[in-house]
Parts: structure tokens; C-alpha cells; sequence
């Protein structure tokens, strides 16, 4: 995947000490991704790159909101983001970045690509389970939240049924508890 001119930082012009970037993403930085999950995005990426004689700390702040359909109604959302990450870059003899947190690229790199940071970034700051507020305060209607509360379970049908039962169950069960 070829990089994205925007999101690669030379740093070996960069004087030591730290620098700002600000970046805005938007769906088109996820279409390049191949990555269909959300409607809209609306994201702005805080980077401070701390240039030290021998290594890079970068800080990733990232606020906004992506729109997402929840889980249970499909009805679409503005889920807020809000997250940091912080990278170390070391330099050694060959590239490694088994680690979360830590990359290891070989001497005489000159400039860091972090499009693929700040997209798990922004990916891993979504909830698992994506559901509408409206849905948690009881304020969202849909036809599809009637229908799941028609077919759900009802507690008071099932505690009539309990007391319905033939007595000789209950005899039944005291011969579990009785040891």
C-alpha cells in the first residue's frame, strides 16, 4: 500500500526539541483503508514529535466523532472519540515492530509514515458494541426497538408459569437440595 504523502514526517531536517503536525481526517482517509464501518468521520489528529539526538517520541491525540449504525437497531450514529497513544521510535540495524508501543527502524531512515498509527488509532477507540443513545435513555423510537420489545421474554409470564407447576416437580427438587 502506497503511503499517503501527508501522513510521512521527514525528521531529519527537524531541529531537536518538539513539533506540532495536525492532521484532519475525514472517509476519504478510510476508503484509502478499504475500511467500510463507518458513514461519516470527522476526526482531528493532535501529533507532538519529540526529536531526541538518539530516538523520536511521538504523541497521538485524537478527538471527534465517526458515524456508526448500532448493533441493535441499525439506526446510524455520531459515536465520540476521544483517545491517546504515545510511540517511541529507536533506530537500529533492522526494521521491527513487533512491539505496541516501541518501533525499531534501521540507521539512516529519514522520515516516519504514521497513517497506519493513526488509523488502528481511531479504529481501536470505537466501542465493540456499537449502540445509539437514544436506545440506552429509552428515546430513540424505531420499529425495530417495538418489534424486539414485542418478541422479548416476559418476566411475569414466567413467574405464572413457575407457580403453575404440578407439585410433584417440587418434591422432585427438594430431593437435589436434600444431601
Amino acid at each position: 500500500m502506497k503511503p499517503l504523502k501527508e501522513f510521512t514526517i521527514p525528521f531529519v531536517g527537524l531541529k531537536l526539541g518538539k513539533h506540532h503536525f495536525e492532521y484532519k481526517i475525514e472517509q476519504a482517509f478510510f476508503e484509502y483503508f478499504e475500511y467500510e464501518e463507518f458513514n461519516d468521520v470527522k476526526i482531528d489528529v493532535d501529533l507532538i514529535l519529540d526529536k531526541k539526538s538518539t530516538l523520536l517520541e511521538l504523541n497521538f491525540k485524537i478527538s471527534g466523532f465517526v458515524n456508526v449504525n448500532c448493533d441493535l437497531t441499525n439506526e446510524p450514529y455520531n459515536q465520540t472519540i476521544d483517545n491517546e497513544f504515545d510511540l517511541v521510535v529507536k533506530f537500529g540495524d533492522d526494521y521491527n515492530d513487533e512491539f505496541e508501543d516501541i518501533l525499531i527502524v534501521p540507521h539512516g531512515t529519514y522520515e516516519i509514515i504514521t497513517q497506519q498509527y493513526i488509523y488502528e488509532l481511531i479504529v481501536l477507540s470505537v466501542p465493540i458494541k456499537r449502540v445509539h443513545p437514544g436506545v440506552k435513555d429509552g428515546t430513540l423510537d424505531s420499529d425495530i426497538l417495538e418489534k424486539l420489545e414485542e418478541l422479548s421474554p416476559r418476566l411475569k409470564e414466567e413467574k405464572e408459569t413457575e407457580e403453575e407447576t404440578d407439585p410433584r416437580w417440587n418434591t422432585l427438587k427438594k430431593l437435589l437440595t436434600d444431601k
